[in-house]
């Protein structure tokens, strides 16, 4: 099965997802938009005994508009994030720009598409949008 590495900026922290992920997605809300400093956050979830997570890291848990509890893990050197997890979802998401190479499948879904800038054009794949 085809392993891939994430890292934060300094190496230290590190997550190896196993074979494909379950989903791939872009997010537009404003707390992915904050966490990435981008316009969308890119995020690939795993089946949580598909990845192997290693070094110290620190949480930060916010709640998201319907309720649930995400909980990020970061580098305590670098401050990047390496993965979350959502307490209503299973798995564990990892930034796909944390990925080298990210070469990951393109996303399914588009969440909170409605919230995303309108020089986004993301209707060249088949994608589920959910506003």
């Amino acid at each position: 099965m085809r392993q891939r590495t994430a890292s934060c900026a300094c190496g230290t922290l590190t997550a190896v997802a196993t074979g494909d992920p379950l989903r791939v997605a872009t997010c537009h809300c404003n707390d992915c938009r904050t966490r990435t400093g981008s316009a969308f956050s890119w995020n690939a979830r795993f089946a949580a005994e598909a990845v192997n997570l290693s070094g110290e890291s620190r949480s930060f848990v916010r709640t998201g508009d319907e309720g649930s509890k995400i909980t990020y893990h970061f580098c305590p050197n670098c401050g990047v994030t390496v993965w979350y997890e959502n307490d209503q979802t299973d798995g564990i998401a990892i930034p796909v720009g944390a990925f080298a190479p990210g070469d990951l499948p393109v996303p399914q879904v588009s969440v909170y598409d409605n919230r995303k800038p309108d020089w986004i054009d993301l209707t060249a794949h088949d994608m589920q949008i959910w506003n």
